[in-house]
């Protein structure tokens, strides 16, 4: 599928302000920042006509910038805070970019680098599902097994209940036999039309659609533990 046609903007978001893990996004991963790997695999897409990084942090910025990725602007304050909306830092990059060319883009597309085992042929599937079938958006999910909402519980006054009263677990039912099958956003991919990221949203309307990738490529670095698992698969790899 040729890129010719359509208009992609592809950013990664990477602030400084990571409370989980100091400095996640350039934390280093066999020798590498973390945000490495998603840049490594960005740059291989066959679709995505520009690619950028969007950054508060000085540091970040310098060591993107030296592994040859375009950041044209430092992220606004109030875009980088913890309670700061993803999808608010997309629509800031996709108006500069606008604004800067002079043009419009078709689609938009946002890598996380704390999903650093993806590839650029999952991006470049998610890109093609996504004007193929004319979804307002497609992302990436994995299956959910151990964790099937069936077995999700609440505790009241020390009682195991199920969290949802619709949702009743059969005493020592297998996780394989867990009905229907169920899936998480994994987080790592987020494609939508250019028109839904200036709304407000990434999915989540009726015309979203699911890519679905497996759980190694799907891990989401959010804690240290995630972060040295993250280090043993890649090193299997």
């Amino acid at each position: 599928m040729s890129n010719k046609k359509y208009r992609i903007l592809a950013v990664t978001l990477a602030r400084g302000g990571s409370k989980s893990i100091k400095n996640k996004n350039i934390t280093k991963i066999n020798g590498r920042p973390l945000i490495y790997y998603t840049i490594k695999e960005a740059k291989k897409s066959k679709l995505i006509s520009r690619y950028l990084v969007s950054t508060d942090d000085k540091k970040i910025a310098s060591i993107c910038r030296k592994l040859g990725v375009d950041v044209p602007f430092v992220r606004p304050k109030k875009l980088s805070t913890d309670k700061a909306r993803a999808v608010d830092a997309d629509a800031h990059a996709l108006e500069f970019c606008e604004r800067e060319e002079g043009q419009k883009y078709d689609f938009f597309v946002e890598l996380m680098a704390t999903n650093p085992l993806k590839t650029f042929k999952d991006i470049d599937k998610v890109l093609t599902k996504l004007i193929k079938s004319k979804a307002d958006s497609v992302i990436g999910v994995t299956k959910l097994e151990d964790h099937h909402p069936l077995r999700i519980k609440r505790i009241v006054n020390g009682k195991i209940k199920n969290f949802n009263s619709s949702l009743n677990e059969i005493p020592e039912t297998h996780r394989q036999q867990l009905k229907p099958k169920a899936y998480i956003r994994n987080g790592s991919i987020y494609a939508a039309k250019r028109d839904l990221i200036l709304k407000g949203k990434r999915y989540g309307t009726a015309n979203s659609l699911a890519y679905i990738m497996k759980s190694e490529k799907s891990i989401n670095i959010d804690t240290p533990t995630d972060l040295e698992l993250c280090k043993l698969l890649m090193k299997k790899k």
